[in-house]
């Protein structure tokens, strides 16, 4: 359990001293308690958890007029999300009991009244954005709706009807829960229409950037670039700093898959400094630029420092809430698939495991076997059990971990299917991994029909020369080139691999290797023995080109950028 003092919390050693001895017998004061400040009343709640005393503490959160006050001091909001996540990890449902206890029972009370329904409002946006901050998306969803029906019964309302189902389609998009969001997306599109027509001043970057992200999440990445630019374009610093960086972070990822390098860097840079600068370096929501970060410096094949970033990630949430948290979850999923992309070559895949089965049991616990965000973190583990197997010298370990890892591949693809159909990226990625394994176990004509299949959904999403067309040809030409001797094919599919490799991250890219290998084998296998010399001597230039890039110390963090972002981001999508 970490201490206040670990968390950078020492007020001055009297009033500690009276916060402590209030605690001491708080069964006398606990009437005189709720009176109190809320800044003091806030400590004295963090000291009972300090002490250990979770049972008490969730008897206090559990009362909504309590955690109101509570959400009311906005500058210990990090120690609140750490004795928030204790009492969820002890068992205690206080994110259904307020979420349900808002809406069965005080938003019901208050709707009739415009004066109590307009501090219910109020409280809606506090406690569902806090629920949703906290990962509990499901009490942050059911908080939101009843915000909103509340938000609805008055026209004078608007500006607050769009804040309030952009917060309800932020939740949504973070839980998967895409068909919902679809229609929220709806809601929201028509009560901006509504203000616009009103001619009344309405900044719509937030609204833009969630359209976006569910664009991202189902794989339209046109339409989502289409979002990203309306929502930059409109970005302007009197916006909370929270949306300026939400902005920033995913319209970044939206130029990342489009393969908008350029853009994607100086959004995601701004996004990280604008982050640290108002949030401070021991904040989630730095933490959630980092992640974007990494996912930037992933798919740029920076994967070292990729990794860093990842770490750091990880580490600040962690110590924002411990535990069985949804977030801690995620950030032990991408640093488990960075590690295993940097570990490839070397075959230690420790870490890289450990991280994807913390993620699978923290979100096991927290969500039912269905849900999608397991989907990914199974994937992970999957991908990372097959490299583990083949590595093995043990006839019965390899066969289990590829039995294994074959069922972790099914479920995902199962759940991806469900959520997107099969006309999506995600569900021909999950083909993809099917092909490989099926190459692993020898299943080489099953192997080439899941490839099949993922190279005709990728190229018709994303066109023929996109990165994760390249992925799926070149993991192809392995099959024919290595198992099935279709030689001829093999070459075609390797050059067109390498020809998209180099036109997207240049002669040093790392993924050109294996491509090269390949035919390096290919050549000798036909006794082309000109060709093989030539494909040698590349191969032996990539290395060098490795060789100094490796060489180079990697600091991701170290670079400057002006935060003063307005001009410089919306130059680059003019």
């Amino acid at each position: 359990m970490a201490s206040a003092c670990a968390l950078e919390w020492v007020p001055d050693s009297l009033y500690n001293t009276a916060v402590s001895a209030t605690v001491s017998s708080y069964s006398r004061h606990r009437r005189e308690v709720k009176s109190l400040p809320e800044d003091v009343q806030f400590d004295i709640y963090y000291k009972l958890y300090n002490k250990g005393r979770i049972c008490q503490l969730a008897l206090e959160f559990s009362e909504l007029d309590t955690f109101a006050r509570v959400l009311k001091v906005n500058d210990k909001r990090h120690l609140l999300h750490h004795c928030f996540q204790a009492l969820m990890d002890h068992g205690a449902s206080v994110s259904d009991i307020l979420a349900d206890t808002y809406a069965n029972q005080l938003a019901q009370q208050t709707s009739q009244d415009p004066a109590s329904r307009e501090r219910t409002i109020q409280l809606g946006f506090q406690l569902g954005g806090f629920l949703c901050d906290a990962g509990w998306f499901c009490a942050s969803e059911t908080v939101y709706k009843a915000c909103l029906s509340l938000c609805q019964m008055d026209k004078a309302n608007l500006h607050k009807s769009l804040e309030c189902s952009v917060g309800l389609l932020h939740v949504q998009n973070a839980n998967c829960k895409y068909t919902e969001a679809d229609l929220t997306c709806q809601i929201a599109g028509q009560t901006l229409k509504e203000l616009q027509a009103l001619g009344l001043p309405v900044n719509a970057a937030a609204f833009y950037t969630e359209c976006c992200a569910l664009l991202f999440a189902e794989c339209q990445y046109d339409e989502a670039i289409k979002f990203c630019s309306r929502a930059v374009t409109t970005i302007s610093k009197t916006l909370p700093n929270k949306t300026i960086v939400d902005v920033l972070r995913q319209c970044s990822k939206a130029c990342v898959v489009k393969r908008e390098f350029r853009k994607a860097e100086v959004l995601v840079k701004h996004a990280v400094c604008y982050a640290r600068e108002k949030f401070g370096d021991k904040h989630p929501k730095y933490s959630d630029a980092l992640l974007d970060y990494g996912f930037y410096l992933l798919n740029v094949d920076s994967i070292t420092a990729a990794v860093q970033v990842y770490q750091m990630a990880l580490g600040i949430r962690q110590s924002v809430f411990g535990g069985r948290n949804l977030y801690v979850a995620i950030g032990h999923e991408d640093l488990a698939y960075a590690s295993y992309v940097q570990e490839y070559s070397s075959g230690r895949f420790n870490d890289a495991r450990e991280h994807a089965e913390k993620a699978i049991e923290i979100l096991s616990y927290i969500l039912p076997e269905d849900h999608l965000l397991l989907s990914s973190s199974k994937r992970v583990k999957a991908l990372i059990l097959e490299e583990i197997a083949l590595d093995s010298l043990s006839k019965e370990a390899k066969e289990k971990n590829l039995q294994e890892a074959q069922e972790l591949h099914l479920q995902s693809l199962a759940l991806a299917r469900k959520a997107f159909g099969e006309n999506n990226v995600q569900t021909a990625k999950h083909y993809g991994n099917l092909g490989r394994l099926y190459q692993s176990m020898q299943r080489y004509e099953e192997a080439e029909e899941m490839h099949l299949k993922a190279i005709e959904i990728k190229e018709r999403l994303l066109g023929k020369d996109d990165y994760e067309v390249a992925l799926s040809v070149g993991h192809l030409a392995s099959l024919y080139n290595y198992d099935m001797e279709k030689f001829a094919e093999a070459e075609k599919l390797y050059l067109r691999s390498i020809a998209i490799g180099k036109k997207l991250f240049g002669e040093g890219y790392s993924g050109l290797e294996y491509d090269y290998r390949g035919l390096l084998k290919l050549y000798r296998t036909t006794n082309n023995l000109a060709m093989a010399d030539h494909y040698h001597d590349i191969l032996h230039q990539w290395n060098t080109i490795r060789d100094i890039n490796n060489a180079a110390e990697v600091k991701p963090l170290e670079f400057s950028i002006s935060i003063d972002f307005e001009d410089t981001v919306k130059e680059c999508f003019s």
